[in-house]
């Protein structure tokens, strides 16, 4: 591997402090545990502290000789965005909405103007200004944003710090004054209710778990507040929102597998509320209404889900208006006035994977309109469509090779009309490069869906990136990325693994991945990666991985299994300490992960299933790859610990002397910097990482 001048004596090693625990008769070894503080959320253990600060210098040593790399990168990355640059505006009511962004602005303004106006700034109205609020934060996310059914109030959420506790604020868009109205520790969505005078909202409660529905009287202390809805389950989080007729407030609670939803009079948050039907245990639903009908999306007689009907008068009596099947993964509706809309994907056959939207009507249920689109390989949905009484429908496409764009569907005319291509200002031409969506078989037989992007020019068995997650249900689609062309247009292949645990072939793909069967997402990963080889696309020590969160845990368990496949390896925020986490109760995601991990504390075959991959308790005496490894001090989902605990065993027990570096965000979350820039630049310190350790120049 290439090599940089050595700024410190040597990398930081953690204390090695013995401690041990039982359960089901095994005993765990954990010499690291010591590195989470005890008064967390707070940190302020000044041995801990002054670890990941020394990691932090360790970080910064190594990668001093890679700086000229990473500015290259970033200069490349930024000439890719166009910086001063607006949305499509889009109608909601009286008003045109867009955000926008200034030449060199880290974050976006949102805008808006009167339906009818003209278009020459003269009407325009700031009525939100990111750059300001962010104006001297280290860290700064908006969190949700609603306008009021009237147009003269502006609720949002904000987060300076990255823990995801969000304070709430409430703009009169008239005067352009904050009301003395403040909610903070939020987490959730802002829904508008009783003719704009309450806001529903969700509080975290210490363990950052959302178990109730609030309602807010504007002008009201928050003492006063109302708990419309609290959850008892530990495991279940809730979250609200409103029917797309907007008549409606939705109550909804779920965890991974089960769910159940309440409505209420949206203009009488305090009325009676109606239950739909109750949890059932791996039964998941949500719904919508027009005309007294209900809309139930449920996959409680097929795992690919149905679409069924419902009275109002009877919610619980469910009649199929579009069956559950095998071929037709269907994962959501969304209701218009005159006709809905149906998503899903085709799971076998030609274009199994990719996204299907289709147009369907109350009146014929026989009648249904798919939209086509020009690629075999792409990512197509609904984008923002707010209003209930539409002609036509906003739609965003893209593919590995096509920018991003925004289309206006003619429902009618059922025709597509283009409304914006993403510009690149420092130029793309996509003939230039070539995408295909292969099948790998994996060792138990199972075809694993890949999509790959490369240069048209690319010759031979040159260095590849792979890229994972493989959890949750997510899938990851096919689209389009500025940032990946800086590997590509230096001979890289760029390769998406489709592996089980998402849902990109269905919900059986999904199924198939998780619980008992989680090995077969680190499996399919490295049977992707061996499948690339034998077709040519690249050569063992040639690829470079990287996956973050539980794409993170992905990294650890293919390098513990398969270290010399692999030439670079980026590990972001890992889950990585799973089984000390799943014991852990008391942290604000592990009641709600049980049902995508199993319950280690009750279920001993969970317990020896999860310690027997868990990425830090399976580190071993071996080589391992070149690995980087990013944390985030005040991230709550996958807390600092877990990659600090990860690294500083593998700085133990490693036989080789290839680069481990950990890079310990101190002032962010889960997801890194915030700012377009800033977060571009931990981008490009990445593929400088990569480039480097694959000895590539330039």
């Amino acid at each position: 591997m290439a090599d940089s001048t050595q700024t410190l004596a040597g990398p930081p090693q953690a204390a090695k402090k013995p401690q041990s625990f039982t359960r089901h008769g095994v005993t765990v070894e954990d010499d690291y545990a010591w590195l989470r503080d005890a008064g967390y959320p707070e940190v302020t253990d000044k041995e801990v502290l002054a670890h990941l600060e020394a990691e932090n210098q360790w970080f910064e040593g190594r990668m001093a000789g890679q700086q000229g790399k990473i500015d290259a990168l970033f200069k490349e990355m930024r000439a890719r965005i166009k910086e001063a640059d607006k949305s499509v505006p889009q109608k909601d009511g009286d008003y045109l909405y867009w955000i926008e962004f200034e030449e060199a602005a880290e974050y976006k303004k949102w805008w808006r103007r009167p339906v009818g106006a003209r278009d020459d700034g003269s009407a325009d109205e700031l009525i939100l200004d990111e750059v300001a609020l962010a104006e001297g934060k280290d860290y700064f996310n908006l969190g949700a944003i609603s306008t009021s059914a009237n147009g003269k109030l502006l609720a949002y959420s904000v987060d300076d710090n990255g823990s995801e506790r969000f304070t709430v604020h409430i703009k009169d868009l008239v005067t352009g004054e904050l009301l003395a109205d403040e909610i903070p520790g939020t987490l959730s969505a802002l829904v508008w209710v009783a003719d704009d005078k309450g806001l529903v909202y969700s509080l975290a409660n210490e363990q950052w778990r959302t178990d109730n529905a609030r309602l807010h009287w504007l002008g009201q202390p928050l003492e006063s507040d109302v708990e419309l809805y609290h959850e008892d389950d530990e495991g279940f989080r809730v979250g609200s929102s409103l029917s797309a007729n907007e008549k409606w407030l939705l109550i909804g609670s779920s965890d991974h597998e089960t769910s159940e939803t309440r409505l209420v009079s949206a203009a009488d948050p305090l009325g009676e509320q109606i239950l739909v039907k109750p949890r059932r245990k791996g039964v998941e639903y949500d719904v919508d209404e027009r005309e007294g009908v209900l809309y139930i999306h449920t996959n409680d007689t097929h795992e690919n889900f149905r679409l069924a009907t419902a009275p109002l008068a009877n919610p619980g009596e469910w009649t199929t208006l579009i069956e559950g099947t095998d071929a037709f993964y269907l994962t959501g509706t969304d209701l218009f006035r005159d006709f809905y809309v149906v998503e899903g994907r085709k799971t076998v056959g030609a274009g199994a994977g990719l996204d299907r939207i289709e147009v369907r009507y109350y009146d014929d249920p026989a009648r249904v309109e798919p939209i086509s689109f020009p690629e075999a390989s792409y990512s197509a949905g609904l984008a923002n469509n707010p209003e209930w009484h539409v002609t036509t429908l906003r739609l965003t496409y893209e593919s590995m090779v096509s920018p991003s764009t925004v289309y206006d569907y003619d429902v009618a005319a059922r025709t597509l009309d283009v409304l914006k291509v993403q510009e690149i200002p420092s130029g793309y031409d996509a003939a230039l490069y070539a995408t295909e969506r292969l099948e790998i078989v994996a060792r138990d037989g199972t075809p694993v869906p890949v999509s790959v992007v490369y240069r048209r020019d690319r010759v031979g068995a040159g260095p590849l990136h792979l890229y994972g997650y493989g959890a949750y249900g997510i899938s990851i689609d096919p689209g389009f990325s500025t940032t990946r062309l800086s590997l590509v247009d230096r001979g890289f292949a760029y390769a998406i693994a489709h592996i089980r645990g998402g849902d990109d072939m269905g919900r059986a793909w999904y199924k198939a991945g998780k619980l008992e069967k989680r090995t077969n997402t680190f499996n399919d990963f490295v049977d992707v990666a061996k499948g690339l080889v034998e077709r040519g696309f690249t050569a063992p020590g040639k690829i470079s991985i990287s996956g973050g969160s539980a794409g993170g845990e992905l990294m650890g368990a293919v390098i513990n299994s398969d270290p010399d496949l692999f030439g670079a390896v980026v590990a972001h925020v890992p889950f990585v300490d799973v089984l000390n986490t799943m014991l852990d109760d008391t942290l604000p995601l592990t009641p709600g992960e049980w049902p995508e991990w199993g319950n280690p504390i009750e279920d001993k075959a969970a317990f020896e299933l999860i310690l027997s991959y868990s990425p830090y308790d399976q580190v071993k005496a071996q080589a391992y790859p070149p690995l980087m490894v990013t944390a985030g001090l005040n991230d709550p989902r996958v807390t600092y610990w877990e990659p600090a605990k990860w690294v500083a065993k593998l700085r133990e027990v490693k036989t080789d002397r290839n680069e481990l570096i950990l890079k310990t965000n101190m002032g962010a979350g889960h997801g890194g910097k915030s700012g377009r820039f800033e977060s571009l630049k931990e981008t490009a310190e990445e593929f400088a990482f990569i480039l480097w350790q694959l000895g590539i120049e330039g």
